[in-house]
């Protein structure tokens, strides 16, 4: 870890070191935390002073504690796209990186962190990683890192990155998409190098399987790999349990975040992801009603952030719906998280509102070997049904008979008739939903007369993603 020279970051970072000691020790008590919160939220209250758009937004008299964090109003991916670097909490050069959300569906928005938060948010991965590690190859083993990020001004590389330098493990930054590594690249730096753990979104882990098979590799003979970590998009057990089935590998879905909000929960050896406590006040927002259902239930995510960094964003609310459990147990596993899609991905069908992942757990939980599936929605004689491309691996045995347990758990879970139709090659759109979402990337629906905004985005994006 390297020293910073402003002696504010330096108070920071010896205080949140303390209390992350002994939260991930689980010796953090109830009046510790609460002291830690309070603290750090005035300071970020404070903080925000600097910021053009909170002056505007907040009035920072009425707010004398915690205790008053509803009468701030709410910010929102629209105020983020509007009012751009007026976000800032300070100058640009006081940021220790820039990094920018991908604009596909709208204006890249800027999103620098300085010290404190990359400390802050580092940590907490830190941590919970190890762990998982330990899980998987053993106390002291270190497993080779293969991380498959996005872009150039994304984080993924350098918190990942960092997190590995953390844990002295050697990694290899391998992008499938780009231009200088590209897929053939990536696949034999795999199989020439033994990487054991890759670190990418599901849509980038089908398209390495079938990526494999067009260009000569055997998934069991070429690769040495035990840990498939994903993230950038929503993971749900059926989708872990079919990649897994490929890879012959333990999935984990390892982290939540996103550029503007940093990580807000990693993965821990028992599979699930946890809030990362420290780090942020969250709530969860009933999206029918705009009301705080307090820091469990089942809604949209809201955080307030209370690392006092370069962009502190006051109830910012997420977009995604999840669903946050307190487990009764201290430290790192205090507050358990399922990230359950957009609170946009949320489809009506035959009258019954279904989110995105009651969506793809029926589909996907009923078989393995699947590594790309759409859903076509369709209207007919006072009913909705689906029509459900799907493509499976070489590997797969007795197709039909998982053909015939999809339509199954179809009717059963959703209500709707359903024909699987399998196919050799599904369009690439399905990768896109990381970088768009994934109702854009998995849905043809029939019953609208035009294609929304978002699906027109990921088909052009589309053109550009194959391996």
């Amino acid at each position: 870890m390297w020293i910073p020279s402003d002696e504010s970051q330096l108070n920071f970072v010896t205080a949140y070191l303390a209390v992350n000691r002994k939260y991930q020790a689980g010796t953090l008590t109830e009046a510790e935390r609460a002291t830690w919160r309070e603290t750090q939220f005035r300071k970020v209250l404070d903080k925000t002073r600097q910021s053009p758009f909170y002056r505007d937004h907040v009035d920072h008299d009425a707010i004398g504690s915690l205790a008053d964090l509803d009468r701030i109003p709410f910010t929102t991916k629209d105020h983020l796209r509007s009012r751009m670097t007026d976000m800032l909490s300070g100058p640009l050069r006081d940021a220790l990186f820039y990094y920018e959300t991908t604009g596909t569906t709208g204006p890249a928005t800027p999103c620098p962190r300085d010290y404190r938060e990359v400390i802050a948010s580092n940590c907490q991965i830190t941590e919970n990683w190890r762990a998982v590690f330990a899980s998987v190859f053993g106390e002291g083993y270190r497993p080779i890192v293969g991380l498959m990020g996005p872009t150039e001004v994304h984080s993924f590389g350098d918190t990942l990155g960092t997190v590995c330098q953390n844990l002295n493990l050697c990694n290899f930054k391998i992008w499938p998409y780009s231009p200088v590594i590209g897929f053939p690249k990536a696949l034999q730096l795999l199989r020439d190098h033994g990487i054991e753990v890759i670190v990418c979104t599901p849509g980038v882990a089908m398209n390495l399987i079938k990526a494999a098979a067009h260009y000569g590799f055997d998934m069991e003979r070429d690769f040495a790999v035990k840990a498939v970590f994903l993230t950038g998009e929503m993971s749900t057990p059926g989708l872990m349990q079919n990649i897994g089935s490929i890879w012959g590998a333990q999935v984990f879905n390892c982290l939540y975040g996103s550029q503007e909000a940093f990580i807000m929960a990693s993965v821990r050896p028992d599979g699930q992801m946890y809030i990362a406590d420290p780090n942020y006040i969250t709530e969860v927002i009933d999206p029918a009603t705009d009301e705080s259902l307090g820091e469990t239930g089942t809604g949209e995510l809201c955080v307030t952030m209370l690392m006092d960094g370069i962009k502190p964003l006051l109830r910012y609310r997420t977009g995604d719906m999840v669903t946050v459990r307190a487990t009764g147990r201290p430290g790192p596993e205090r507050l358990q998280v399922d990230v359950i899609g957009r609170t946009r991905d949320r489809i009506t069908l035959n009258d019954r509102l279904f989110s995105a992942y009651e969506i793809e757990s029926a589909i996907l939980e009923p078989v393995t070997h699947c590594i790309a599936y759409q859903i076509i929605i369709d209207y007919a004689g006072g009913a909705d049904h689906l029509e459900i491309p799907v493509e499976f691996s070489k590997a797969a045995r007795d197709v039909p008979a998982l053909c015939r347990a999809i339509e199954q758990s179809c009717a059963e879970v959703l209500g709707c008739k359903a024909r699987v139709i399998v196919v050799s090659e599904i369009d690439q759109v399905v990768t896109t939903a990381a970088f768009v979402s994934w109702k854009a990337a998995r849905i043809i629906d029939r019953r609208q007369a035009e294609p929304d905004a978002e699906s027109l985005v990921s088909h052009r994006m589309a053109k550009r993603r194959g391996y």
